[in-house]
């Protein structure tokens, strides 16, 4: 089952390498399209483009629909552990890359599910999936509060140790979430794969005809100026040595301005941006982390 569900991990988003070859002279005036290609791969935004946990054997979730303070509608899938004598009183939060939509990445939450005997909250950005409106930096942060806030009032997980886990985009998105978020003590791990430093900074790679446009990206997701505000809590870094959008320098980079007392460095030789997540130990290595930085602490 497990490499089943590794190898449908490798098809869905393979929408955010293509991006590469787009005509970034559209990079101003068309850049949110380019950065948050919601429609990709085709069918994204359908009902019949949203593959749902019983799909993959899960019958213990919710398909919910949480408002934002501003008036957008998420969809998200809450999954319950399917082992209740091993449960564990933790909570994971994911955030995706920039294609693609929830549904594509249930193979993780049931991985995460089985091994770690947690909760998961798959949340969907708006503008992607089935959640309403237009996906833009200050867009998605309302996004990722109305997530952690979700789990904060629900009843069976006010008291949850929370662990935030981002992808690419997604790993950007939990940086900033996670450093505005400090005083409350419930989050207790954060989680990044392929995270770059900055938009700017990644468009030279991402975008080589363009990189002269990049002062002018108005999305900007500053990663590496806000992840130093992170001390008290630990942070898990995966990063695939083969990625050939996010250069592995970046994630190297933000390791190494990285204050946290506790930090994890861990390298996936042949994880490509794509691929990373189903490559060998890459669970293993989050598990470690769990047992270790997480279960472990009081």
């Amino acid at each position: 089952m497990a490499g089943t569900l590794l190898s449908y991990l490798r098809l869905p988003l393979l929408a955010s390498s293509g991006l590469a070859v787009i005509a970034s002279g559209l990079l101003y005036f068309k850049q949110n399209e380019l950065i948050y290609p919601r429609n990709l791969p085709m069918g994204a935004r359908t009902e019949a483009g949203v593959p749902r946990p019983n799909q993959f054997g899960i019958s213990d979730y919710e398909d919910l629909r949480i408002p934002t303070p501003d008036g957008e509608t998420l969809s998200a899938f809450f999954i319950r552990p399917s082992n209740k004598r091993t449960a564990k009183n933790v909570t994971f939060l994911i955030f995706h890359g920039n294609a693609g939509n929830i549904g594509h990445r249930i193979p993780i939450a049931k991985i995460l599910e089985e091994s770690i005997s947690c909760n998961v909250l798959m949340l969907e950005y708006r503008g992607y999936g089935l959640s309403t409106g237009v996906p833009d930096e200050q867009g998605l942060m309302i996004d990722a509060q109305t997530g952690l806030d979700y789990i904060r009032g629900r009843d069976e997980t006010r008291s949850s140790k929370i662990v935030v886990y981002g992808q690419s985009l997604g790993g950007a998105v939990s940086i900033q979430l996670v450093a505005k978020n400090l005083e409350a003590g419930d989050i207790v791990g954060l989680i990044l794969e392929n995270t770059f430093t900055s938009i700017r900074k990644l468009i030279p790679s991402a975008f080589p005809p363009a990189k002269f446009l990049a002062p002018l990206c108005h999305q900007t997701w500053f990663s590496e100026d806000i992840i130093p505000c992170i001390v008290n809590i630990p942070i898990l870094f995966l990063s695939g040595l083969r990625d050939e959008i996010v250069p592995p320098a970046q994630m190297r980079h933000l390791y190494s301005v990285c204050k946290a007392e506790q930090k994890v460095w861990r390298e996936i030789p042949n994880g490509s941006h794509n691929d990373t997540v189903a490559e060998p130990h890459y669970f293993y290595y989050i598990s470690e982390f769990i047992n270790d930085h997480v279960l472990e602490k009081k």
